[in-house]
């Protein structure tokens, strides 16, 4: 019996492609503040992996996680959703 590995996925704005074969790709998520409620942005940076560097600032993008690619690349960008204006 063949189990499936979960992978996962995110969404998130090309910020960065200076680096060859590599996109910094910023992650927004919203969350509710502990105390006074209110919801708040908090976002985080992944350098995903770009093979053929067709991805530019502004491209919002589906990364997904993958092994170890380089010290700082752990994540592997799988489609395009939207094309920067």
């Amino acid at each position: 019996m063949s189990e499936t590995k979960v992978v996962r996925t995110l969404v998130g704005k090309v910020v960065s492609d200076k680096m060859n074969k590599t996109v910094t790709v910023l992650v927004e998520r919203k969350v509710k503040h502990p105390i006074y409620g209110k919801i708040v942005r908090r976002s985080k940076k992944f350098h995903a992996h770009d093979e053929t560097n067709q991805y530019q600032v502004g491209d919002l993008v589906v990364i997904s996680e993958t092994r170890p690619l380089s010290r700082t690349k752990t994540w592997v960008v799988t489609s395009l959703v939207g094309r920067a204006v």
